[in-house]
């Protein structure tokens, strides 16, 4: 399986690692920074370099059972096995979605109601929430997000025992995705003093860095649905 550096440190924009194998649905590497699709978050693109300088162009990045599949964007030559290349991900669009990612998981802390779904984009995302009886006031959603992100609140993942997270089911927000289990633990997303639910994506260290964000607009999706749509200021 791919070592996933990202898991510790979402702030490598390059690093190097050994083709494990290559075809057409994907190159695998023993090791990389480059996150796959997953939880709502769309799988990094970039570039590996190989030693004569040749660059492959990453079109997409996704899970698959033999490892991470950075999958290559038509007409690029694949790398072969055992060569070693180095690493570089499309950082401003990874940044983005690590800012993105971070403003909705205090979009959680703001709306006091269930996740049905949701998208992370580097230019908008979403959260879907069953309503219940809370009524969304956009302007009071946008600054209850904002003033969070002033208090430059500390962000980072920790890891509890599966048994932790079965005695505190309120953690999990998402109503019908429950965080991956199998492993003995689960890794949660904190942002001290405000949220605190499983996640496995990349974020933002400080909510400062997400920087000022806007409500664009609240859609109803359905008598159980209601949909609000982030994009940064």
């Amino acid at each position: 399986m791919t070592e996933e550096l990202f898991r510790e440190d979402a702030y490598l924009k390059t690093a190097t690692a050994q083709v494990v194998a290559a075809s057409s649905a994907g190159i695998v590497l023993d090791r990389t920074i480059f996150y796959p699709m997953g939880g709502g978050q769309p799988g990094d693109t970039g570039t590996l370099v190989r030693a004569d300088g040749m660059r492959i162009v990453i079109a997409d990045t996704r899970k698959g059972e033999g490892g991470i599949l950075h999958v290559a964007a038509d007409g690029q030559t694949l790398p072969e096995t055992g060569e070693a290349v180095t690493l570089e991900i499309d950082w401003a669009r990874r940044h983005r979605h690590m800012r993105m990612h971070t403003a909705l998981h205090l979009l959680c802390a703001v709306v006091p109601a269930g996740v049905t779904g949701g998208q992370i984009g580097a230019d908008r995302s979403r959260l879907d929430f069953d309503p219940g009886e809370v009524v969304f006031d956009k302007a009071a959603i946008e600054a209850g997000l904002n003033r969070l992100i002033a208090q430059d609140a500390v962000v980072a993942p920790r890891w509890v025992e599966e048994s932790e997270l079965d005695a505190r089911p309120e953690l999990v927000r998402t109503m019908s995705v429950q965080p991956p289990r199998g492993a003995g633990r689960v890794r949660l997303l904190e942002i001290e003093g405000v949220d605190l639910q499983p996640c496995g994506g990349t974020h933002v260290a400080r909510t400062g860095e997400i920087g000022a964000v806007v409500v664009e607009k609240i859609e109803s999706k359905g008598k159980r649905n209601r949909r609000v749509v982030l994009a940064l200021a």
